[in-house]
């Protein structure tokens, strides 16, 4: 029965994210690590507790005693890092572990760091090693009084300092040991192919002292100084513990199929690089202070589209891996009861024209932002316009990646106007470029008018989801953003009221309407949409509405768990996060609306 799974289940946002920018692993209130990922974001999971149970791998470490859905007392990131100090206190004694993944050189290591803090506290861990998300028991041997578990490709060493005793039961790897006031116990589990012999093992009170200057070395960059600095400077944070550092490619979550409603299908793999997030990432990386990591992306994004434009997809892989099969792991019983689990994602198939335009946009801005140009990058623009030229009047799948038939979708239309526009912008300011403004000047006024005249539904004063259709979608809130109309005119007032008015949650904003025979093709319902809210707090700034931008805005950071993380989506009624987490398109809205409304968005 999914309704008592989901009574087991910690609520998401009960998780808190380490990494080590390559990749990421999901550590719970209750000291267990439910979700880590070898050696990449989209590898196969060593801990897959998270989407089914304990069988399916997890390592906890609490006090002895503390039963299995107790929580810690309180916990928080070191400040200006991803080093996460979970603080647990006992009737003997209290006590803090430290979890984190130093930025690696070689192998991927986490190491979790047990600390006395008063009196004497007797500890607890379990390791129950799963690879292949769960499904496979890897054979555990001892060398030289450290553990070894391999089986095929995989293989992780595990090991204390001090040494503690450990000892096999129920497939597993257990220890107890007391610690006192000031003393310390590590564990350090790392992660290596199995074929090649066992990495250089790492200090690990050596790794804590410089993860934690390597993250606040970087955290110093931002220069950003407007309201809301501390929420800020944690999703940036976050956005770079999402980045995979080899390519500079941003995963849009450290997770999959975690569901966007409790026991429903909507769940999917978001451990890839979506092209859509191209604009808006840049620009807050950019506005931030953060050059080297906007170029980074700008790089893996021009690699990612190299090719035949009619291939262009909407996402890749973190090295921009074109196949992305999507498939079911049925061993894998779901978060709270939401099956199906699964890998891969289908919509790296599907006809999304939107994101030609973002591509776009995307290099636009990085060259206004003077962005050292890369040669080929405006050939590669030409390109991608040569073919949206001749296809922006074709249905597609659309932002939200239905499901269902093909549509005119309105903001797909949106988006090739913005594709024209920019290639016109750069033109005019560097005629010395090759390319016909005058052609791009008569795209962007034959799609302007194609949507103006077909997706707007003039009786009710609101842009709609698709061409005939009384659907509303948020996704319209980014008309005045992109400057397809300024903010003060009616159309764009009207949408905006009407969006609030017709998808509001609580204050919230739904993507668009789940109600009787859903666009998406999907049954089930969703939450609210983070990043369409984040648009709303935009949207209502931009036409004059201040105070309800604000009051939206810190709306949305009440919503943030207590360690400033986000996922996708939120349900309003039970208080609860929903969707792949952390998400970055979520962090990225609220770094944005944090700048708009401190006047440097």
């Amino acid at each position: 029965m999914w309704w008592n799974k989901a009574q087991m289940t910690q609520p998401i946002e009960d998780y808190a994210l380490i990494g080590d920018l390559m990749t990421s692993g999901l550590v719970g209130r209750d000291g267990s690590l439910d979700w880590l990922c070898l050696p990449r974001f989209d590898s196969g999971a060593c801990f897959a507790k998270l989407l089914g149970d304990e069988e399916n791998g997890h390592w906890r470490i609490a006090p002895l005693g503390a039963a299995d859905d107790e929580r810690c007392t309180r916990w928080a990131y070191v400040d200006g890092s991803l080093v996460l100090e979970s603080y647990w206190e006992t009737d003997t004694g209290a006590v803090k572990v430290i979890d984190f993944m130093p930025q690696r050189d070689v192998a991927p290591d986490v190491i979790r760091i047990v600390e006395g803090i008063s009196g004497r506290v007797r500890m607890g861990s379990t390791l129950r090693l799963r690879f292949d998300y769960g499904h496979i028991v890897p054979w555990v041997r001892r060398s030289n009084g450290d553990r070894v578990a391999i089986a095929g490709p995989d293989s992780v060493w595990f090991r204390s300092e001090p040494p503690v005793r450990t000892w096999g039961e129920e497939n597993s790897t257990r220890s107890q040991f007391p610690v006192t006031e000031g003393q310390r116990v590590a564990f350090v589990l790392t992660w290596h192919p199995s074929h090649e012999p066992r990495p250089e093992p790492v200090d690990p009170y050596d790794a804590l002292e410089q993860s934690i200057a390597d993250w606040r070395e970087w955290t110093a960059q931002c220069r950003y100084e407007g309201p809301y600095r501390e929420a800020v400077t944690r999703s940036l944070i976050t956005l770079k513990a999402l980045t995979y550092a080899p390519t500079g490619g941003i995963a849009a979550a450290a997770t999959t199929s975690l569901p966007e409603e409790i026991g429903g299908v909507r769940n999917w793999d978001y451990r890839y690089c979506w092209l859509r997030d191209s604009t808006l990432t840049l620009d807050s990386l950019l506005a931030t202070g953060f050059l080297e990591e906007a170029r980074a992306w700008r790089s893996w994004l021009l690699r990612a589209v190299a090719g035949d434009p009619a291939d262009l997809q909407i996402m890749y892989g973190l090295g921009g891996e074109r196949r992305i099969p999507e498939s079911e792991l049925p061993w894998l019983s779901g978060y709270a009861g939401s099956a199906p689990a699964r890998v891969g994602n289908a919509a790296a198939d599907q006809l999304q024209l939107d994101v030609y335009g973002e591509v776009i946009d995307s290099l636009y801005l990085a060259r206004s932002a003077g962005l050292p140009s890369e040669h080929h990058a405006w050939r590669i623009q030409i390109a991608l316009l040569d073919f949206l030229e001749r296809n922006w009047q074709r249905p597609d799948e659309g932002l939200w990646e239905v499901r269902g038939p093909r549509r005119h979708f309105v903001h797909s239309k949106v988006m090739a106007w913005v594709a024209a526009d920019r290639a016109v912008r750069t033109l005019e300011g560097d005629p010395s470029l090759d390319g016909d403004v005058e052609r791009f000047r008569a795209m962007r006024q034959a799609v302007h008018r194609d949507v103006c005249e077909n997706g707007f539904d003039a009786e009710r004063g609101t842009f709609t989801q698709y061409y005939g259709s009384r659907e509303l979608d948020a996704a319209t809130l980014l008309i005045p953003r992109v400057g397809f109309l300024p903010p003060d005119d009616p159309r764009v007032i009207g949408t905006v009221d009407a969006v609030r008015a017709e998808l509001g949650s609580s204050g919230l904003v739904r993507r668009y309407s789940t109600e009787g025979a859903p666009v998406d093709g999907l049954p089930g319902d969703e939450g609210a949409f983070l990043a369409c809210s984040f648009w709303l707090v935009d949207a209502l700034h931009m036409t004059g509405r201040e105070k309800d931008a604000r009051d939206l805005f810190e709306r949305l950071l009440a919503v943030r768990n207590d360690v400033g993380l986000l996922a996708e989506e939120y349900d309003p009624v039970a208080g609860r996060q929903l969707g792949n987490y952390p998400q970055a398109f979520s962090h990225i809205g609220l770094v944005n609306s944090a700048l708009t409304l401190g006047g440097s968005g």
